[in-house]
């Protein structure tokens, strides 16, 4: 079994900044990719960013040239770093890893999902 667990999140004033973090943790050898994602209240959960093995690097379009996200392999790590809140930017923050597992000879993916963290953006 793989636990992620983020840490980070917390309450900024608008124009402020915060840096995500996520740690995976447990049977495995290898991650694939690992993503954000954010849940506002009321709203349907939606993608934020997502980095590939390599570094390779995609944004949602609302956070684009404000969010960094970057990884590091070696502590099976994601991170976040996240400049010029907006007020809209609150949500609870999940990171996601796509973890290779085998089963009776079968290769496949499984998502894997923190339990989130709250960023609030309010003066």
């Amino acid at each position: 079994q793989v636990q992620l667990v983020e840490s980070g999140g917390g309450l900024v004033q608008p124009g402020g900044s915060l840096r995500l973090s996520c740690v995976a943790s447990g049977s495995l050898f290898s991650i694939r990719s690992m993503g954000w994602y954010r849940q506002a209240p009321g709203k349907q959960r939606e993608w934020v960013a997502s980095i590939s093995t390599m570094g390779n690097t995609n944004y949602a379009e609302p956070v684009k040239a404000r969010f960094t996200i970057s990884r590091d392999n070696a502590k099976n790590a994601a991170y976040l770093q996240m400049n010029s809140l907006k007020p809209e930017d609150t949500a609870v923050y999940y990171c996601n890893a796509d973890i290779p597992e085998s089963d009776s000879g079968k290769d496949y993916l499984t998502a894997y999902w923190g339990q989130g963290t709250l960023v609030t953006v309010s003066s």
